[in-house]
């Protein structure tokens, strides 16, 4: 279940309430008792940053960094020779 924020207009108090999406938006503020409670619009509590993680979880080879791009990237004869490159060495 989300966590929704609202705020209040006529006393600026602020709440966080725990509920479901299908559930309806509070109206009446618990500080004031008045009917002026309105959800605000907010950033997520977690954000999904960083280098790829999403493209090198589960990745073999050389296709870990497909982001970062490299000369052999989607050139069947280039990766061959990538991985007769890495062998050898």
């Amino acid at each position: 279940m989300p966590i929704y924020e609202y705020q209040c207009n006529a006393c600026g108090h602020e709440m966080e309430a725990l509920q479901r999406m299908s559930d309806d938006p509070l109206k009446d503020c618990p500080a004031c008792d008045q009917a002026e409670l309105h959800k605000k619009i907010s950033a997520a509590g977690f954000r999904l940053k960083g280098g790829g993680w999403y493209e090198t979880d589960f990745k073999t080879g050389n296709k870990k960094n497909l982001a970062g791009g490299s000369a052999n990237s989607g050139n069947a004869k280039g990766d061959k020779s990538a991985k007769a490159a890495a062998k050898t060495a």
